[in-house]
């Protein structure tokens, strides 16, 4: 339970406090060297389309989306960034491993 039991989480005019508070904590990048990054393979409400996620980053979302971009030219397939895991269709973990692994990331595959 949060230290603050008074504090404001919902406001009529700016929405949802709470993931305004958690977008400014994870601002900053930390270095490839000093990350694990997950891949993960996922159909679950997709109409039984898989696709691979990128779990575990400490990126700002500048530097996400640009790591997503470079992700999605390797593995020549569309993807996304939502709420800080990089989405990219298809299952291309082993391609995103050899790229990350490149960038200086630490990766491990999970999942089937």
């Amino acid at each position: 339970m949060s230290k603050d039991k008074n504090r404001t989480v919902w406001s009529s005019s700016d929405g949802d406090l709470r993931q305004r508070s958690q977008k400014s904590a994870s601002t900053k990048s930390l270095p490839p060297n000093q990350q694990t990054i997950y891949l993960h393979r996922e159909s679950k409400g997709r109409g039984g389309k898989g696709v691979s996620l990128v779990k575990n980053l400490a990126l700002s979302e500048k530097d996400m989306k640009a790591l997503a971009k470079k992700l999605k030219q390797a593995c020549g397939s569309g993807g996304t960034v939502k709420n800080g895991v990089i989405e990219i269709q298809g299952e291309h973990r082993e391609k995103m491993a050899a790229v990350l692994e490149k960038l200086g990331y630490k990766t491990k595959i999970a999942g089937g």
